[in-house]
């Protein structure tokens, strides 16, 4: 929810990612994360950017806060929405391990059959062991002979 807002109040006052981060001191890149729901401002920065778009930190959260809410209940949102950010980086990390493991175990598979392939390979299918004779060993008489025949 918070994103939606911050893109929403970002452009409802006309400015650009890049105007903003200007403003609050950050790179650009910073407020695009914002904006994606990878990361969330600290309290400091919260409260700074409130003030630049000029709306109510507890609008930015997007909970419906009364007025007079303290900073502790504005700390609690903050921190909510810190985990919910952190169980969804630990779920998306925990998925690559799991692809990545498989991909190994694939490349690892198929490595031990190639490997196996090649083996049986060359072992029956090697050329058959022929002696050969060199022709100055054979007798004249045998040579003619087998000529004629």
């Amino acid at each position: 929810m918070f994103q939606e807002n911050l893109k929403n109040y970002r452009k409802a006052k006309g400015l650009t990612q890049e105007d903003l981060a200007v403003r609050l001191h950050v790179v650009r890149q910073t407020i695009s994360k914002w904006e994606k729901g990878l990361s969330v401002p600290d309290a400091a920065l919260l409260v700074r950017l409130s003030e630049v778009l000029e709306v109510p930190v507890s609008q930015l959260l997007g909970a419906p806060l009364p007025p007079e809410s303290s900073t502790d209940q504005v700390a609690e949102q903050l921190a909510r929405i810190n985990e919910q950010l952190a169980q969804k980086n630990r779920r998306a990390r925990r998925i690559w391990q799991v692809v990545v493991g498989i991909l190994l175990a694939f490349v690892l598979l198929w490595g031990i059959l190639c490997l196996l392939s090649y083996h049986s390979y060359t072992q029956y299918v090697s050329p058959p062991k022929i002696q050969v004779e060199p022709l100055s060993s054979i007798p004249v008489e045998r040579r003619c002979s087998d000529a004629v025949a």
